[in-house]
Formats: C-alpha cells, sequence, structure tokens
C-alpha cells in the first residue's frame, strides 16, 4: 500500500496591524495633567506634564524634537482646547477624537495606558477626527454663542419681571401683548420711580396699543408690596444689564464678519455691514447681518423657507464656509445628528434611532424647520406632508434634513437658491399620488 504522500501548507500569519501614521502620539487629557504617549520600537514612552501653559508649550517643544506630525487626543470637557490650538500652531495635526469610540481599553483603566491607547489606535489610522471650526470661524462662535446665553438670561429676567408683577396683582401683560415693549417698560420704569398713579402710567400707553384705557386702568390697579417691588427692580436691572451684554455680543459679532468679508473682497468693505435704520424686532441684530453674510458666502442663505437673519447667524457660527470637511451632503446630515444611527448585522437592521447628542448647528435648523409647516410654499406642503406621515417630531427633522440638504448644496457649489426646483419636486410627488389613488380607485371599482 502505497503511502499518502504528506501535504505541505503554509501558512501566512499577519505581522499585526498595518500602521499608517508611524509619527503619532496620543495623549490623555486632564484637568491638571496630561499623559503623553509616543512609539519607541518595542514599547512606549509615556511622560506626564501639568496642565500650565509653560508645561504645555513643553509638551509640544518635546513632540517636535521627536518628531510627531500628528497626535490623538479625547474630547474632555473644554480641557482638551489649549493644547490643540497649540498643537496647530507649532504645525503637528491634532486628532480631537470621541471618547466613546476608544473607551474600550483592554486592561485597568490608567491615564498611561490610556495614552498608549489612543497612540496605537492612531497610528493604525482607527480613529476618526472630530470636526472643529478654522481660526476665525472659532472666534465667531464663542460671540455668537455667549449672545444666545444672554438671551436665554434676558427671558429669565423678564418672566422674574412679570411675576413680580403678577404677585402684586398688576395684570399688565394680560392686556398688552409684550411687556418689554415700549409701553410695558416705559410703565415698569416709572413704577420702580415710585409712580403709583394710575392716571399718570397711562399717559404713557403708546398709540399702538390695541387695549382700552380702561383695560389698561384696570390692569394697573394692584396691590404695593415692598418685596415684591424689590423683586421687580432686581429683575429690571438683571435684564438691563443682559440687553446691554448682548449689545456688546453684536459689535463683536459684526467686526468678526466684517474681517472674515474683507478677506474675500482683498479687503472692500464699502456699504457692508450698515446699521439698520428701520424698527428692530426682538433680538435682531443692529447691523446688517444678511448683508454681510451674502458678501462673504456669495449666497443668500436668507432666501430659503424658515432660515431667518439670526438662522445665518448661527448657523455659520457653527458649520464655517468650507465644506470640504465633510466628505458628501450624508456625512453633513449625520454630523448634524438629522440622520438615524442605522446598524446592520446579519444583513438585518437591528436598529435605526436619531443619537443621544446635542449639535448646535443641527439644533438651529430644527428651530428653523418647526414653524414651516405655517408656509404656503412647496417646502410648507413637504413638511406638512412629513407631519403627517412621520409625526410632529419626526416631520421637523425631515424638515430640517432636508435644509441641510440644500445648504450643503449652495454653499459647496454657490449657486442660489432656487424654488423651481422644490416645486418640480412637488409636482412630481402630487403627480405620483394621483396615480396611486386612481389606481386604488379601479381596484375598488372592480371589487364593488
Amino acid at each position: 500500500m502505497e503511502e499518502h504522500e504528506k501535504k505541505t501548507v503554509k501558512k501566512h500569519l499577519g505581522k499585526g496591524m498595518p500602521v499608517f501614521n508611524p509619527h503619532a502620539a496620543g495623549i490623555d487629557i486632564g484637568d491638571r495633567m496630561h499623559d503623553v504617549a509616543i512609539d519607541r520600537g518595542n514599547t512606549h514612552e509615556v511622560r506626564q506634564y501639568d496642565s500650565f501653559t509653560q508645561d504645555l508649550e513643553s509638551l509640544v517643544a518635546w513632540l517636535k524634537k521627536e518628531g510627531i506630525t500628528t497626535v490623538a487626543m479625547e474630547s474632555t470637557g473644554v480641557y482638551w482646547l489649549n493644547l490643540y490650538l497649540l498643537l496647530e500652531e507649532a504645525g503637528i495635526e491634532p486628532y480631537l477624537v470621541n471618547a466613546r469610540h476608544v473607551k474600550n481599553v483592554t486592561g485597568r483603566k490608567k491615564d498611561d495606558t490610556d495614552a498608549i491607547w489612543l497612540q496605537k489606535l492612531h497610528s493604525c489610522g482607527l480613529l476618526q477626527k472630530s470636526f472643529q471650526p478654522d481660526a476665525d470661524i472659532r472666534v465667531l462662535r464663542t460671540y455668537v454663542r455667549q449672545r444666545k446665553k444672554l438671551i436665554t438670561n434676558s427671558s429669565d429676567s423678564a418672566r422674574r419681571m412679570q411675576k413680580a408683577l403678577e404677585l402684586m396683582n398688576i395684570k399688565l401683560h394680560t392686556v398688552i401683548s409684550d411687556i418689554l415693549g415700549k409701553t410695558g417698560m416705559s410703565m415698569v420704569t416709572a413704577i420702580l420711580n415710585g409712580e403709583r398713579d394710575v392716571d399718570a402710567l397711562i399717559k404713557l400707553k403708546d398709540g399702538r396699543v390695541k387695549a382700552s384705557e380702561e383695560e389698561i386702568r384696570k390692569s394697573l390697579h394692584g396691590i404695593w408690596s415692598e418685596e415684591h417691588l424689590f423683586m421687580l427692580r432686581h429683575s429690571y436691572h438683571s435684564y438691563q444689564f443682559f440687553q446691554s451684554q448682548k449689545s456688546e455680543c453684536d459689535e463683536k459679532i459684526k467686526q468678526c464678519l466684517l474681517s472674515q468679508v474683507a478677506k474675500v473682497n482683498q479687503g472692500d468693505i464699502t456699504g457692508i455691514g450698515t446699521e439698520k435704520t428701520t424698527r428692530l424686532k426682538k433680538n435682531e441684530f443692529t447691523f446688517d447681518a444678511r448683508g454681510l453674510m451674502h458678501s462673504l458666502l456669495g449666497i443668500d442663505l436668507c432666501q430659503i423657507e424658515g432660515i431667518s437673519e439670526i438662522s445665518a447667524v448661527e448657523l455659520i457660527a457653527e458649520i464655517g464656509t468650507n465644506m470640504s470637511k465633510w466628505k458628501n451632503v450624508k456625512h453633513f446630515s449625520a454630523w448634524l445628528n438629522l440622520a438615524p444611527n442605522t446598524k446592520i448585522t446579519g444583513g438585518k437592521i437591528i436598529s435605526s434611532k436619531m443619537q443621544k447628542k446635542k449639535n448646535q448647528a443641527g439644533l438651529t435648523l430644527r428651530m428653523a424647520a418647526s414653524n414651516l409647516t405655517k408656509s404656503k410654499s412647496d417646502f410648507g406642503d413637504y413638511a406638512r406632508k412629513m407631519r403627517s406621515r412621520l409625526g410632529k417630531k419626526g416631520g421637523v427633522v425631515a424638515g430640517a434634513h432636508r435644509l441641510a440638504r440644500i445648504i450643503y448644496t449652495l454653499i459647496k457649489e454657490k449657486k442660489q437658491y432656487d424654488t423651481a426646483i422644490l416645486a418640480l419636486n412637488h409636482q412630481k410627488w402630487k403627480e405620483h399620488k394621483i396615480k396611486y389613488l386612481e389606481q386604488q380607485l379601479s381596484k375598488l371599482k372592480a371589487v364593488a
């Protein structure tokens, strides 16, 4: 019996993950101390630096000396920001990564092992960089976010003013539309100055107020208590203080936009950003922000339904003007958290939910889309259609998603907004709907 020839099988074992970033470092960010890890061949070297500015500069200098070209760090609070900016200035590319993507480190949880794990992942190209705006946009974003906080604080002060008046049974807010208007603030100021005569207070009524003098007279007859007047005075001064700070923010935002427009127009800012002469609406910019945004982007975002002047400034302050930072419009919509996080395994969708995260630009678009159902345009028809199909919350997300796709395309391709495209799409949907209903009707007739 012949012996069977032995078969020789060659096994090719991998030598490990390929290295895409050989000169990479990992930094574990903390409030008081940063742990920095670099590769030393068969081992890692980990150094600890304090979070003071002098220590951060020493950290960056050491990384440059070691030939490091890119660094991965977790987005921990705001502790990463100063080091991030220093690395950018030094020519080292910083990767700000989501802490959820790198949390599954083997072994015990320590700062030095976290830094080594970040370095390993980054050297193999397994980390995704979080979006960070350019330096000019980052400055604008800071002022715009501060302005939004001041508006929120002003609203809180206004509610406390109204509560103080209600506790004194002064029903002024029930007869005039806005207590923060000319008539309301004039009367509140007179009350704080010691005026109690109803006839004298009625003389402060503006001609545009529709309420009669008899209604206002009855609403101003209250119970004057010292503690509630004290509360009213504090709330009034807080409101005035926040409003003055908001005006300072408006001036800073104007200067930021003017500097960016000057770079685009080669220093020419003639006739741009002038002060508004018309009567301002509540919380509106005192300058022509729409014209500044038009000069900066080359397009007018305010032509889009739902996008106001304030929404346009808040949106650009979050996303910037460079759309190439996202691969395509789908990545842009997902970053805005306007698309579901679909998870597929075994060819089946196991989950398709919105992520629980707050994206300021996405929230701005959702606010813009929340009132589209009241519009009589084709965009309004689309919003009402999606609301009937997906519900109120789902309809708002769908409207914001369409706004995001339109804005991305307009900014990237420098196209002007064209309502004819929306009208054409809406007409196609109507024809498809009519065809479907006719088919259903013919089926019902055949059965009958």
